[in-house]
């Protein structure tokens, strides 16, 4: 995924106070009504500790002043299906949110476990984060790089287990491009029902490769030597661990894997409600030492992707990933 306009790292210093001005003219414009009342409920796809539950409490977190308060709840399993449907099927009011993903909506579209189409059955309120995927193993693995990776793999065909988030969830389908890419490799998938408890058993050395999410997690773990980061999958070398290269430095060329978060609510939601939910959230993303924070967790922070340009976007990720998915052969779940 490129780099967009608004990315932190493409803003000047004199561009923070009119978004600072707009977010709150925004949210001062719409103060009349009458939301929130009571807490907001945001659904997460996967179980605690993984990045989507990372972003969604960062987000609860933030948004708690101009919003109030801000439910985090985890219902992983099904693919993502049972969160997705969950959020779908709930009333239209704005009090039901979902932290939806590359992997939840993009990915997973067109999947028979779905009850409804992913455009149709949520309203984006707004993009606030991509991240990018990154190839760790467990440290039992007697590999240092991802030559070696790819070495161990031929010379064990079959030997070698990954975990991911689920069928069709981008730490499965990277891992399926990876393998092309580097010639067919024979490894085994191992879904979970989220990243968190893949990176249990890769620590532990029931499995032997994740594709995780750069999280601040994942770059503590890799630094306590609890697991092992070869590449991130990124266009560039990332700020807070300079020292991983990337997968294109590593071999492997364009290869580049990212994941984007937005926050999307039921469709029908009313646009004033999308557009508070998403004046809070500019609000607040348009603090320059928390987008440092962000960043150094491994996150691009996203600026300006309202209802409007969340839609668009959303479109264009379609575009961008249905190939791949198709020629993978993967039925999401």
């Amino acid at each position: 995924m490129r780099r967009r306009d608004f990315l932190v790292g493409g803003l000047a210093a004199a561009q923070w106070a009119p978004l600072r001005a707009f977010a709150q003219g925004t949210l001062q414009g719409i103060a009349q009504a009458p939301f929130p009342t009571r807490p907001i409920h945001i659904i997460v796809p996967s179980s605690a500790g993984g990045v989507h539950d990372v972003i969604a409490r960062i987000w609860a977190e933030r948004v708690k002043t101009a919003l109030g308060a801000v439910v985090v709840e985890n219902r992983g399993g099904g693919g993502a299906s049972i969160a997705l449907n969950y959020v779908a099927q709930s009333q239209p009011d704005g009090y039901v949110l979902l932290l939806g993903s590359t992997s939840t909506l993009v990915l997973r579209e067109g999947s028979s476990n779905r009850a409804y189409d992913a455009i149709k059955g949520i309203a984006p309120a707004t993009i606030v984060a991509t991240t990018s995927t990154s190839i760790a193993v467990t440290p039992k693995l007697p590999v240092r790089t991802v030559r070696e990776l790819i070495d161990y793999a031929r010379a064990h065909p079959g030997e070698l287990t990954y975990g991911s988030a689920g069928v069709g969830a981008i730490t499965h389908v990277t891992v399926e491009q990876f393998k092309q890419r580097a010639g067919g490799l024979d490894m085994l998938h191992v879904p979970y029902k989220g990243v968190a408890p893949a990176l249990n058993d890769l620590m532990s050395g029931e499995i032997s490769v994740v594709f995780p999410n750069i999280t601040a997690q994942v770059i503590g773990l890799n630094r306590s030597g609890k697991l092992r980061l070869l590449a991130v999958n990124a266009p560039a070398r990332l700020e807070a661990i300079a020292d991983i290269p990337t997968a294109i430095e590593a071999g492997l060329p364009d290869f580049v894997s990212q994941t984007f978060f937005g926050i999307f609510a039921p469709a029908a939601t009313p646009k004033p409600v999308l557009q508070r939910i998403n004046a809070a959230t500019q609000q607040e993303w348009a603090d320059e030492q928390f987008h440092r924070k962000l960043m150094d967790a491994g996150f691009e922070p996203m600026l300006g992707y309202g209802p409007g340009q969340a839609e668009q976007y959303l479109a264009q990720e379609f575009a961008r990933w249905n190939p791949v998915v198709q020629s993978l052969g993967t039925q999401n779940q």
